[in-house]
């Protein structure tokens, strides 16, 4: 039973890494900053959007003048509210079923065995107190959800996730939990507040079950805690997402206490405490160390510091994988670990991995796409070195254009080499001057989904023949922290702040002209600044669809040219 939960164990790794990634496949908002409560926008595809679309470009001078009466609808496409949510609630259940085998809570089910039959009258009662405590798990971690909720609130989640000091105390955070997960010290709560929720326990009644609840969730703080913690930070926040993920949790450890509350039998199947509960929390605290880059990262990114270089971010994982290998076969201890007498065959196979996993990394130093873990570590503009200069990841440009050089191309960069823009305006008089449409790129620093599509999509030969030879690519960034030149400064209505930045000038622009803030969203347009295809497309990996979209754009283009 021991080396089936370990079996177990093996295959939540190479869950958890695509599960973060997986929720920002299916979330359309990774980077985008959430407007004012009074505006919302059209559904991307719907009938709405484009009669909102057509609204937006025929009376252009009527928004401008007033921009609060943008049509009301969602900011992610048709499809991606409740993929996200399930995603979430699966990533909240994942999160509850390692927490249960954590030393924290693990012991603990004797513990509870013990409180219900002693309390337990008849099969009938002990049935109903056990299901009782169970209800009581979800209610209090789903309680918890409600106050996370309630005191930040989706907007303000969303408005500083691409804030510097926002990640970087993201980043802390995640440092913190890892090293506790190690056993460098233990993240608990104050002592009198555990003994005086025990002592309700033993009261009779339905109270007592709650509080029997409550003390579980007190006493495995110093687990439950930053495992909780890494699952809210891990994902983009939204106003379900913290209650969701608090019911997957708490819904999968009030599941398994249940059972056994009801079936005490079931305990004889379990394998006994030892060392390899301690195992288990510290592989999650290496997961949450390797997890907490991303937030530097993106931090990084945004305001152009120049830190984390991709490199050095592939160094740190290589290192980490490394290091988990090496202890898994029992070549490290830690303060709080066991003897181990002989490496089980389930740490022999989740060592090898982990040794698979760094050796995967490493022709990542030398510019190596990575496509795996593309949308998790920093793109390969920001890598100093690369074989080649073009390995599929898209690196800095190699030769000098024979042009000026283009606005904001000293910080910005576009993959794969593609000549582009980065500024509306200058991509517009460009697309004028030679003929050709425009493809608008709106992403971001911290856009999991762009840098999935970059490296995925874009990558593809005839995908990137198409971008680099029949259109105006113009990728702007909507997260960007670079302040805009007083002059450039102006305040939006329909993002209800001042635009003083260069990613604010451009997520202004695309709410104003389509009705979105969401990222990556890849708009066709004509000369005349009208839609080539509508509506336009976001996270789209099918690439012969995506191929087809840019297809249907060049035959638009072409028509339109003809009739001129």
């Amino acid at each position: 039973m021991k080396k089936v939960l370990l079996l177990l164990l093996m295959a939540s790794m190479f869950i958890a890494l695509p599960a973060v990634k997986s929720y920002a496949i299916v979330t359309q908002d990774t980077t985008a900053t959430a407007p004012p409560d009074d505006i919302v926008f059209t559904e991307v595809g719907s009938a709405q959007d484009s009669a909102a679309n057509s609204q937006v470009k025929t009376e252009k001078d009527t928004i401008k003048k007033d921009t609060a009466k943008v049509e009301k609808a969602t900011v992610a496409g048709k499809d991606a509210p409740k993929q996200s949510l399930w995603v979430t609630f699966g990533l909240g259940l994942l999160a509850g079923i390692a927490a249960f085998f954590l030393p924290c809570i693990f012991p603990m089910v004797p513990l509870t065995v013990g409180f219900f039959t002693k309390r337990a009258e008849s099969r009938a009662k002990g049935i109903r107190s056990a299901i009782i405590y169970g209800l009581s798990i979800i209610v209090i971690y789903v309680g918890l959800g409600v106050i996370i909720t309630l005191i930040w609130g989706a907007s303000a989640l969303n408005e500083i996730s691409t804030d510097g000091f926002f990640n970087i105390f993201i980043f802390l955070i995640l440092i913190v939990f890892g090293v506790s997960f190690l056993g460098a010290f233990e993240i608990t709560l104050p002592s009198s507040f555990v003994n005086k929720l025990d002592a309700k326990s033993d009261a009779k009644g339905l109270s007592g079950i709650f509080f029997m609840a409550a003390t579980l969730a007190v006493v495995s703080f110093s687990c439950t805690g930053p495992l909780i913690g890494t699952s809210l930070v891990a994902i983009n926040t939204d106003l379900l997402t913290p209650v969701i993920v608090m019911f997957g949790f708490s819904l999968s450890l009030a599941l398994i206490f249940t059972m056994f509350a009801i079936f005490p039998s079931l305990m004889t199947g379990l394998p006994k405490s030892g060392g390899w509960l301690n195992s288990i929390k510290v592989f999650l605290g290496f997961l949450e160390l390797g997890l907490s880059l991303k937030f530097l990262s993106t931090a990084d990114l945004a305001y152009h510091w120049g830190i984390l270089d991709r490199e050095i971010f592939l160094a740190i994982w290589i290192v980490l994988a490394l290091i988990l290998g090496v202890y898994l076969l029992g070549k490290i201890k830690f303060s709080h670990d066991s003897d181990l007498p002989y490496v089980s065959v389930p740490r022999l196979f989740i060592a090898t991995a982990t040794f698979v996993f760094a050796i995967y990394l490493i022709p990542g130093l030398w510019g190596a796409p990575l496509k795996a873990v593309s949308a998790l570590v920093p793109p390969l503009s920001t890598q100093d070195f690369v074989i080649g200069q073009d390995s599929g990841g898209g690196s800095s440009q190699t030769a000098s254009p024979n042009h000026a050089k283009r606005k904001y191309a000293e910080f910005l960069h576009i993959p794969h080499n593609i000549d582009g823009f980065f500024d509306y305006q200058e991509a517009l008089a460009y697309a004028k001057e030679v003929k050709k449409p425009l493809f608008l790129d709106f992403t971001g620093h911290g856009c999991v989904n762009c840098r999935e599509m970059e490296a995925r999509v874009w990558s593809d030969p005839r995908v990137l023949k198409k971008l680099k030879e029949d259109y105006i690519v113009v990728s702007l960034y909507t997260d960007d922290k670079t302040d805009l030149p007083e002059a450039e400064q102006f305040d939006s209505k329909i993002l209800g702040t001042k635009v003083n930045t260069v990613g604010k000038k451009f997520k202004h622009l695309q709410a104003e002209r389509f009705n979105t803030i969401s990222q990556p969203y890849y708009v066709l347009l004509g000369t005349d600044e009208k839609e080539l295809v509508s509506p336009p497309i976001g996270v789209e990996f099918n690439i012969d669809k995506y191929l087809q979209y840019l297809d249907k754009g060049l035959s638009e283009f072409a028509k339109k040219q003809t009739n001129e």
